[in-house]
């Protein structure tokens, strides 16, 4: 295949696609009907015309007859009046018109059969036009609908790709949500084990501190206690409880001493 018809073959193709998408099988219908009726009015005024001819010559011939039986009248009544050739002057031009009205009764004939075709051909382009209306109808109806579904298949395709779209936001939303719940969760944990702020402290002596703080605590508790021993003592055994007050003095002393 040569360059040139690739070419012209190309954009024939190109062309019929085009066409295809630019035309609306809605409006070629309607303009096929619209044809179709302006033929079908061409046939009527065609039935009209010979209808016409056809009634003129019967006309003509009326009148032919009428002027023949007139000259039948005159020629009697030139026989009556031994007038033999206004007779036959009569009777010649009656044969003439006979001749006429023979003519002319053989075109009527042909007149009133073209007339009878040309109704019969007007029935049935009428019947076909009013068939391929009710068609064309159907098929506009079908179209249209198949159109609108279409449409309505669009946009929920359309619809169900967006959601897609919002659905995959949504889920990385959630992902995010969750990935920071539970870095906030393990961040309150190391705060309540104390883990944070063994990574976070800058003094490392502070171990030391609350270890002092711990033994001090310890040890006014130890002080408070023998002070309520001490002086429940004192309440039961009166002042023989002087020698056990100053023993457990001493005691609480020097477990205060102890390192």
């Amino acid at each position: 295949m040569s360059l040139w018809k690739r070419m012209t073959l190309i954009f024939r193709s190109k062309a019929n696609r085009a066409l295809d998408r630019a035309e609306d099988p809605r409006e070629t219908l309607d303009y096929s009907y619209q044809r179709q009726t302006e033929l079908l009015q061409k046939v009527r005024r065609g039935v009209a015309d010979v209808a016409t001819s056809r009634k003129r010559v019967e006309i003509q011939i009326k009148q032919l007859e009428s002027q023949s039986d007139k000259l039948t009248q005159q020629a009697q009544k030139a026989i009556d009046m031994d007038r033999e050739d206004l007779a036959r002057e009569a009777l010649t031009r009656k044969s003439g018109l006979t001749s006429q009205i023979s003519d002319l009764q053989t075109q009527h004939a042909s007149l009133q059969g073209e007339e009878e075709k040309l109704v019969l051909a007007q029935q049935r382009l009428q019947a076909k036009v009013e068939a391929f209306r009710t068609r064309k109808e159907t098929i506009k109806a079908t179209y249209t609908a198949a159109e609108a579904q279409t449409k309505i298949n669009d946009a929920v395709t359309g619809i169900g790709d967006e959601m897609g779209d919002v659905g995959q936001a949504i889920q990385r939303a959630e992902d995010k949500t969750a990935a920071m719940q539970a870095r906030a969760g393990a961040v309150d944990e190391l705060i309540a084990s104390g883990a944070l702020d063994d990574v976070t402290s800058l003094n490392r002596g502070d171990d030391i501190s609350r270890e002092l703080e711990s033994m001090s605590s310890q040890s006014d508790v130890e002080a408070e206690l023998a002070r309520m021993k001490q002086s429940h003592q004192i309440e039961a055994g009166g002042s023989g409880g002087d020698a056990i007050v100053e023993s457990e003095r001493q005691k609480t002393v020097e477990d205060g001493d102890k390192p």
